[in-house]
């Protein structure tokens, strides 16, 4: 953080296909040593499976998965006297955006299917559907913060 101003954020340009500044961000995370041609067929690709499997707009299939997925609280380490406690916080809307696709993509990473993606639709269906390993790391976020709720007067 530096100490004389506030750094601007950067504006992410809406994508080609579909106009949402969400999908862009998207294909940023998905994207690897600056191949964004291959992020975005990735993506659209996955999209036209999700849109095949579920007759459903696979836009708002995106955002819905992205917001099942959404932390709203997370635990943060903090130093007190000496012992470390897990204190729960809560999460910044821009923060809880970044968690969701950053669980998405590596559990998708993850799964056994053949081609990314067929992964990465597979667990956006699956966290459209509220079930999959990132739903499952959300849940066990708030479990974490739930039974460290003791330690909430700590927060600074």
């Amino acid at each position: 953080m530096p100490r004389r101003r506030e750094v601007p954020k950067r504006e992410v340009l809406p994508d080609s296909r579909y106009n949402s500044e969400l999908v862009a961000k998207f294909v940023n995370v998905i994207m690897r040593d600056g191949k964004k041609s291959v992020a975005e067929g990735i993506l659209y690709d996955a999209f036209d499976i999700m849109e095949e499997r579920t007759k459903e707009a696979p836009l708002e299939i995106f955002e819905k998965a992205i917001n099942n997925i959404k932390p709203v609280i997370e635990v943060k380490s903090r130093r007190v006297g000496g012992s470390t406690y897990q204190i729960p916080m809560e999460v910044r809307a821009n923060r809880r955006t970044a968690l969701a696709m950053k669980w998405i993509m590596t559990y998708s990473r993850s799964r056994s299917e053949k081609k990314m993606s067929a992964k990465l639709a597979g667990e956006l269906l699956d966290a459209y559907n509220n079930r999959g390993a990132s739903i499952k790391k959300k849940e066990d976020t708030h479990r974490m913060a739930e039974a460290n709720k003791a330690f909430a007067h700590y927060r600074w």
